[in-house]
């Protein structure tokens, strides 16, 4: 037997051989991402219960989103290029750890102190997680499938976020302890999670610099500006739009509607983020710039409507609204992250992924937050309508990006 014949025939390590296939984690690692964006909106139908419970005002529950976010923004500035270093599986293990301390907090916050820091937890593990679970589902790309990574990036954000919101809206309405099941069920999640990670193989080979990426910076390599900058108009838009209903979502549709049963308030973030995740999954196979042209459209048309529904409180032209502004949402995810995924290199994709999960963030907070402290001052319909008329205006201006972009293309 020759040299080479005698390699072949040695056994795998053991510790190989106990690794998933790479399809099977493909799957996993897209379920875990489902998890950490559920986990994430699940407190959304909670705030009015919170606010009830602990009588504090809606400054505070303003503060209370804002700290997750301050989280999160700063975690993606220091965390999102580890993996690129160290690896993709210790990152996920240590937010997973994280995001699972956090849960714990949920499970025995008695007052609003527990529930700012376990807020802020859950933003530092949901910035470590997400950008690494990006990257490795690209990393595990099944060549038969070229592509596939960025459509479950994109229907994996709002996918998550509606299961999360709907999920808990239920539990709070129908089910015992509304402000522990849905936590409890969670941190089985993230177990099982952490077992899948321990299993599961390493998809980015360890290389220098690791400590050098903690330092905060956002950087788009040069190659990629022109690509990354055009999609920059439309995750504004997109995701202020998912700011305004995860954080005033609830409180719009029982202040504006009249709609106060608890399920019907995580319903309203669900309407949104399912319609994007369904659309994302139907424009799955369509060229991305047409893609993203459908979605900038959508959007504002969507957003048009919605301001529409709020100026006259109609139930009916409302869900309308939501459901053509949820469209919108879930193209701009779809081409946003599959622009991203066919444009960078391995080793450059977990730093884009966080650059274009801060924008998309501060997009999705600082309206948010600024709306939060004007609805106590002004009122909640004014500055409702306010918030709406300004998305608009923004997604508009994306329409008239995208036409300026295509019709150079095009020349």
């Amino acid at each position: 037997m020759s040299e080479s014949s005698a390699a072949i025939a040695l056994p795998r390590p053991l510790s190989a051989r106990r690794r998933l296939p790479h399809a099977v984690s493909f799957a996993a690692v897209a379920a875990i991402a489902v998890l950490f964006l559920a986990a994430s909106s699940a407190p959304s139908p909670l705030y009015i219960v919170y606010q009830q419970n602990w009588h504090f005002s809606a400054e505070t529950l303003t503060a209370v989103f804002a700290v997750y976010v301050l989280g999160l923004i700063a975690s993606l500035l220091v965390l999102g290029a580890l993996s690129d270093h160290i690896g993709r599986r210790p990152v996920l293990a240590s937010a997973i750890a994280l995001e699972a301390l956090s849960l714990v907090l949920f499970l025995v916050a008695g007052d609003v102190s527990v529930l700012f820091i376990a807020r802020l937890v859950q933003g530092i593990a949901t910035g470590a997680a997400i950008t690494t679970l990006s990257a490795t589902l690209v990393d595990l790309d099944p060549p038969h499938a070229p592509g596939r990574a960025g459509v479950v990036n994109g229907i994996a954000p709002t996918t998550g976020l509606a299961l999360g919101a709907l999920g808990c809206g239920a539990l709070v309405q129908f089910a015992p302890a509304p402000t522990h099941l849905v936590f409890a069920l969670l941190l089985a999640g993230m177990v099982l999670a952490a077992v899948i990670v321990a299993v599961m193989p390493e998809t980015s080979a360890r290389r220098p610099g690791g400590m050098r990426s903690l330092v905060p910076r956002l950087g788009v390599p040069a190659r990629l500006r022109p690509g990354f900058f055009a999609l920059v108009p439309i995750m504004i838009a997109g995701w202020s739009l998912g700011g305004l209903y995860l954080s005033l979502g609830p409180s719009v549709a029982a202040g504006l509607f009249g709609l106060t049963n608890h399920f019907i308030g995580g319903l309203v973030v669900t309407l949104l983020c399912a319609t994007g995740a369904v659309t994302t999954f139907g424009l799955r196979k369509r060229p991305a710039a047409q893609v993203l042209w459908a979605g900038t459209v959508l959007l504002a048309a969507g957003i048009a409507i919605t301001l529409v529904a709020m100026s006259g409180g109609s139930v009916p032209v409302g869900i309308a609204g939501t459901i053509v502004a949820g469209m919108g949402f879930g193209a701009s995810a779809l081409a946003t992250f599959g622009t991203l995924a066919r444009l960078s290199a391995p080793a450059e994709r977990g730093e884009l992924f966080a650059v274009a999960y801060v924008v998309s963030y501060l997009a999705f907070s600082v309206p948010a937050v600024v709306a939060g402290f004007a609805a106590t001052a002004f009122g909640l319909k004014p500055t409702a309508i306010v918030y709406a008329s300004v998305l608009l205006v923004l997604a508009a201006a994306a329409v008239v990006v995208e036409l300026v972009r295509t019709r150079r293309a095009a020349a």
